[in-house]
């Protein structure tokens, strides 16, 4: 494995069809007849060309994809219409192979596209091809037992995130403006905090179930996509809204700026299970507050009322993915041999075996949460806290090939504060920070909101944005 110890910034930004626009800026271009989706598709390609040899974010690429509802787009039609675009490879898309980021099984091309697939695409976007994930996306890093990692374009010696981390590179280092990400423990806001992106995982429910969650007893994954700017998260939204719209949830709409509305919110620093956060996390939570304070909101500590043993029946609950995964593999491919599973994957599999007698509690537990954790947001309208404990760590301190017994302790140590929406299906949202590590890497915050409350959690982030730029990695 190549070893990267000295920071590399790694982007693809330059004079081309795609510029520095965002998705809704190049759509707009593509629609005023600026540029073609022909030529939007060609330079995000060259741009792919030009840093996934240094990054590894590419799983598989379409090399001359057709534009309209034929190939990877959807007409002309749509927020998103030209947009070039990657699908994670845990996603259906037909006609390429879905591996999941596994090398327990040989993949095999999808006959149909997944329906999340199907909401994207009625956006207009171009699927150039799909991204890269850790082992079946258990990890929140994108890294490997035998193969090269996805690094982070800020610092190619560091951590892209997982399980989204492949979406999060490219986005990052500008050579597509948004990706498809989907999050089941924060795999859409680890990677946006760790590549200093916008990542909103919407509310369950919000976008159309995913094949991957709806057979789990608690379903955790919500899809979504990563982006530079608030404003393309609000129109992916909305555009999936426009395809399809949950009728248990209130209608969302484009949201397209700050709200007037003074907000009550509420902030912790360090994990309701005991993980305290890294000094220059705590500082960017800090940093934040006292934004909002200046903004006019009112912003004062809270306590997330949690049961104590949260982390570790979700970690069972974990666990039982990673084992039923064993158990029924050759759904994927017919050569599918669970003792070629990385070692995250055997270890919590293990780790369940040991404890399924626990299931029926485990489960009755984490149903409860959502009880106590809309206690916590009595008199709030939102909830600020780190995305994770720590910044984003080096490649190999939380690699698959680290011993089981020290790589979760590592993980449950980083990995403090996602898990919680996605077993209760509240909203959440992280967003990056004025501030940076000591070596220019971004941290994120994260915001939490009841369940249908996407619109609040734009709101605050446009208003964030628009106060305090996000940090742009072609300006370094």
């Amino acid at each position: 494995m190549t070893t990267f110890d000295e920071r590399a910034i790694v982007h693809a930004f330059r004079d081309d069809a795609l510029g520095e626009h965002d998705a809704v800026g190049l759509a707009a271009a593509i629609r005023r007849g600026e540029v073609s989706p022909a030529e939007a598709a060609r330079d995000a390609g060259e741009r792919v060309r030009a840093v996934d040899a240094r990054l590894g974010a590419v799983q598989v690429r379409v090399e001359s994809p057709a534009h309209g509802a034929g190939a990877g787009g959807a007409g002309t039609d749509g927020a998103f219409a030209g947009v070039p675009v990657f699908v994670k490879d845990n996603t259906d898309f037909q006609g390429l192979p879905t591996g999941h980021g596994s090398a327990a099984f040989r993949p095999k091309a999808a006959r149909q596209h997944a329906p999340f697939v199907r909401q994207l695409l009625s956006s207009g976007v171009t699927v150039l091809g799909k991204t890269r994930l850790p082992e079946f996306g258990f990890s929140p890093t994108t890294e490997y037992d035998g193969a090269e990692p996805v690094r982070n374009p800020w610092h190619t010696g560091r951590s892209a995130g997982g399980s989204s981390g492949g979406s999060a590179a490219l986005v990052a280092a500008g050579a597509v403006p948004i990706a498809h990400a989907n999050d089941g423990g924060g795999s859409i806001r680890i990677p946006a905090a760790c590549c200093g992106l916008v990542g909103l995982k919407p509310t369950r429910g919000r976008v159309v179930a995913s094949a991957l969650g709806r057979p789990m007893p608690i379903d955790l994954i919500s899809d979504g996509i990563l982006s530079r700017s608030v404003r393309d998260s609000a129109a992916f939204l909305a555009a999936a809204e426009r395809h399809w719209r949950s009728p248990g949830l209130p209608p969302l709409g484009l949201v397209e700026g700050p709200s007037a509305q003074r907000l009550r919110i509420g902030f912790l620093l360090d994990s309701p299970n005991g993980v305290r956060s890294d000094d220059a996390t705590r500082a960017a939570v800090t940093e934040t507050v006292a934004t909002l304070g200046k903004l006019g909101h009112t912003v004062e500590p809270v306590e997330l009322s949690m049961d104590p043993s949260f982390t570790d029946d979700f970690l069972t609950y974990w666990g039982m993915l990673s084992f039923f995964l064993g158990v029924t593999g050759r759904t994927l491919g017919a050569d599918f041999d669970r003792r070629r599973m990385d070692g995250l994957s055997q270890g919590l599999r293990e780790e369940y075996l040991r404890n399924w007698r626990r299931t029926p509690g485990v489960l009755r537990r984490l149903k409860r949460t959502r009880e106590a954790y809309a206690a916590s947001f009595r008199g709030l309208d939102l909830i600020l806290s780190p995305v994770l404990a720590q910044t984003t760590p080096a490649i190999g301190h939380l690699s698959p090939t680290v011993p089981y017994a020290q790589l979760i302790e590592r993980i449950l140590a980083y990995v403090a504060f996602t898990p919680v929406d996605n077993v209760v299906g509240t909203p959440s949202i992280s967003l990056p920070t004025a501030s940076a590590t000591a070596e220019g890497l971004p941290i994120g915050v994260m915001f939490s909101a009841r369940p249908g409350a996407e619109r609040r959690l734009l709101e605050i982030a446009f208003e964030l944005e628009a106060d305090r730029p996000f940090r742009r990695i072609q300006d370094q």
